[in-house]
């Protein structure tokens, strides 16, 4: 089963909810392979401004990211080779609402003419295991939001104090799908490949749903994990 796989936990800050044009503020990583974990933490100076609107949520104001992060193209390219160093092996990255931290990534790769994972992985960033769209799959007409935090709660996780750092999401997302697999066991039973198209119907249904409702552009960007202007 993928569950007895080493598993990469993978989530980011940023200057803003815009994937195509927002920048990577703090990063963090932790592979677990059920004995032993490896932790990897960033603070870039992502070249910009960061709005006050996002340094309340995570903290970072731009006079802390120039004085203390490091320049974005050595945390990019740290960040890029740890992930596909780990998914070249088959091996999962966990990260919730997916679409949103690996089309920023791609995009800001992208951006500092850095190899993209798409380029290093052959055209698919694969396997990756999204929380919130396995809950989507799961339990798809549940009313209410599902945040990470909601679904914590719902799932019975003890909250973290540390909700909008990266590394406490990531150790919060860990649970959430811990606690998701325990409740449905039949998720470990799949082969990745299977997982992995359960989790694109999830979010094109979502999609769909939401363009309905919302009248969103089409040209806004839309896949998963990655996604792009269609």
């Amino acid at each position: 089963m993928w569950t007895t796989l080493p598993r990469a936990g993978f989530d980011t800050e940023t200057t803003g909810v815009n994937v195509l044009a927002d920048r990577i503020v703090t990063a963090a990583i932790i592979i677990d392979d059920g004995e032993t974990e490896e932790r990897y933490t960033w603070l870039a100076d992502p070249g910009v401004e960061i709005p006050e609107g996002a340094a309340a949520i995570h903290g970072v104001t731009t006079e802390i990211a120039q004085r203390d992060g490091e320049p974005a193209e050595k945390v990019l390219s740290e960040i890029a080779d740890i992930l596909e160093h780990h998914m070249a092996g088959g091996n999962p990255v966990v990260a919730y609402n997916a679409s949103y931290d690996f089309t920023l990534l791609e995009n800001e790769l992208r951006r500092h003419g850095i190899a993209t994972l798409e380029d290093r992985l052959g055209g698919r960033v694969y396997p990756v295991v999204d929380p919130y769209f396995l809950d989507r799959h799961v339990d798809r007409y549940r009313r209410g939001k599902r945040t990470l935090a909601h679904l914590a709660a719902h799932y019975e996780v003890p909250a973290d104090e540390t909700f909008h750092e990266a590394e406490g999401d990531v150790r919060m997302t860990l649970r959430v799908l811990d606690a998701i697999l325990e409740q449905y066991p039949q998720l470990a039973e799949m082969p990745l490949d299977v997982l992995d198209a359960n989790q694109r119907v999830a979010y094109n249904e979502f999609q769909d749903f939401i363009s309905r409702r919302y009248r969103r552009a089409a040209n806004e960007p839309r896949g998963w994990p990655v996604a792009t202007v269609q």
